[in-house]
């Protein structure tokens, strides 16, 4: 019996933790576009785009990821992707001439600090604003 009520109780539990998550096309709001226009004027490297894919659970965004079109680009592979709270973006993109380049930029004290790890170089970069303040080469 005690097997029995533990498994209903497993799968009650289970059941009303269960979320529904849906993805939507549309246009960036107004705070994942203030992030993109922010991070893109100091990064242009980061695609400036206006439409977004959002997924949903329970009618709250829980992670944004933009689409690209890669045709007559140089990348085989670009990837960014917007946090809740919209203060930090992922990326990572590949291409014959960078390699596999990823890292995120995120909003600290009015300011935009990125973090890159690069494959083909094996180096590690952090700039604030654009401005490079630490590179370090792995061995």
């Amino acid at each position: 019996m005690k097997k029995i009520t533990l498994l209903l109780a497993f799968i009650f539990t289970t059941i009303s933790f269960a979320q529904t998550i849906t993805s939507k096309q549309e246009d960036a709001n107004v705070e994942q576009y203030a992030l993109l226009t922010k991070v893109n004027q100091y990064y242009p490297d980061i695609t400036l785009n206006k439409t977004i894919t959002n997924f949903y659970a329970d009618g709250n965004i829980i992670d944004s990821q933009q689409q690209f079109d890669l045709k007559g680009t140089k990348f085989s592979s670009y990837k960014l992707g917007i946090e809740p709270g919209n203060k930090k973006l992922l990326f990572e993109y590949v291409s014959d001439e960078t390699g596999k380049v990823f890292g995120d930029v995120q909003l600290f004290k009015g300011n935009v600090l990125r973090t890159t790890f690069s494959d083909k170089t094996n180096q590690i970069e952090i700039s604030l604003n654009g401005k490079s303040v630490y590179l370090k080469k792995l061995n």
